[in-house]
């Protein structure tokens, strides 16, 4: 299947810090790829992979599943533990509920992360409709591009899956389950005004991980792509100081 362009995965070679960054739902690498740039340019080691059925089409979205969306960052979030001696993960919207299922599986590997606009849960009825619109082949409008910011635009698909919606709301309630689980240090960012995300998300993450060390930091201008947004290059100096942080401890 070929990959729409700009929507490739990425990587940089640095040191001996690795940044694992995951993407969203219906999204793909593009839209943490300045992210990406930023740390490199900083010294880390960086890798972006695109999830399955991501960047692609549609319809091949629809074969896919919230597991083979984690094994693939798993996988990604493996290679940087055999590379780096420090490894933590960055991640946008429902990539923020695999850093949170990767860190809650694997503490002896995930040293942090920094999860912006993550989703965890969803307060729109329609979800009760999942298992049952998941057995049916539709395609809903899309939910992606929410950026305040004219002059950017995320690459993402117009339409999304109920098939594959079905497994990524089943994913996330057991991420969500199982917050309590996470230990590791947590930057949470969370726009203001999030047209997708409820931004309880945040503050219920927030309560629940047992991190001794968390942090909520308020993006005022962006909408939920914020990495792409006015209020990226916070998301790019705050997170480049934690990770530089923890990898000293």
């Amino acid at each position: 299947m070929a990959v729409m362009k700009g929507a490739e995965p990425f990587g940089f070679e640095g040191d001996e810090t690795g940044i694992l960054l995951v993407h969203g739902y219906t999204g793909s690498p593009q839209g943490l790829r300045p992210w990406g740039e930023h740390l490199s340019k900083e010294g880390f080691t960086v890798l972006c992979p695109r999830l399955p059925g991501h960047g692609t089409t549609i319809a091949e979205l629809a074969t896919s599943t919230w597991t083979e969306w984690v094994g693939e960052a798993e996988m990604a979030l493996r290679g940087l533990n055999e590379r780096c001696s420090s490894v933590f993960i960055g991640a946008l919207s429902m990539g923020g509920a695999i850093a949170l299922d990767l860190a809650e599986r694997n503490p002896d590997v995930v040293k942090g992360l920094t999860v912006v606009n993550p989703f965890v849960y969803t307060d729109d009825p329609r979800a009760r409709l999942a298992p049952l619109l998941g057995k049916l082949p539709l395609f809903l409008k899309g939910v992606g591009n929410d950026i305040a910011d004219p002059s950017q635009t995320e690459l993402c698909y117009p339409k999304f899956s109920t098939k594959a919606t079905a497994t990524m709301l089943a994913g996330i309630k057991k991420v969500h389950d199982n917050l309590s689980q996470v230990r590791a240090p947590a930057l949470l960012f969370v726009s203001r005004q999030d047209h997708l995300v409820p931004t309880g998300n945040t503050q219920r993450i927030y309560d629940r991980i047992s991190s001794e060390n968390k942090e909520i930091i308020w993006l005022e201008r962006s909408y939920h792509v914020a990495t792409l947004d006015y209020d990226r290059d916070i998301i790019f100096e705050r997170s480049t100081e934690f990770f530089r942080e923890h990898s000293k401890s």
